[in-house]
């Protein structure tokens, strides 16, 4: 079924609250699109049955793709601002495969932390002191705990 033409997608599934549509064009096969049908634009205007559903839906599409592509793993990716709509980006990914974990504007350095930890972070925005960080941290708990 062909769920966005104009888009190059088709749709494999769907529900009373999500639909999962899958490229038809792009770098590596099976690269998918997690809706929902409700009009939200970004995943924290979840609510009601699609926030109740989302992990398990997301869970399930996941497997979907990792199985039918063969990927070793899913990226997921959610991005806001480019479209008036949320679309959740399930990238399957092989060692091969053209996609990555980073995230991040600039060129990525690593560095070993104390703990033997590897960090990455960007040339262009070096990482934060700890203070910044953890009163960010506190305001999210914050918010949280209301």
């Amino acid at each position: 079924m062909d769920a966005d033409p104009d888009l190059m997608r088709v749709q494999v599934w769907e529900d009373e609250n999500w639909r999962l549509t899958t490229a038809v064009v792009g770098e590596a096969p099976g690269f998918s699109f997690l809706e929902p049908k409700r009009h939200i634009r970004y995943v924290h205007e979840l609510d009601g049955e699609a926030a109740a559903t989302f992990g398990p839906v997301l869970a399930e599409s996941t497997a979907a793709i990792k199985e039918a592509t063969g990927a070793e793993l899913v990226y997921v990716y959610i991005f806001g601002g480019s479209f008036d709509h949320l679309h959740v980006h399930l990238a399957p990914q092989t060692a091969d495969g053209p996609f990555n974990d980073c995230m991040l504007k600039g060129a990525i350095v690593e560095k070993v932390l104390d703990n033997g930890a590897v960090v990455q972070s960007s040339e262009d925005y070096p990482l934060l002191p700890d203070a910044d960080l953890h009163a960010a941290a506190e305001a999210i708990r914050a918010a949280r705990s209301r």
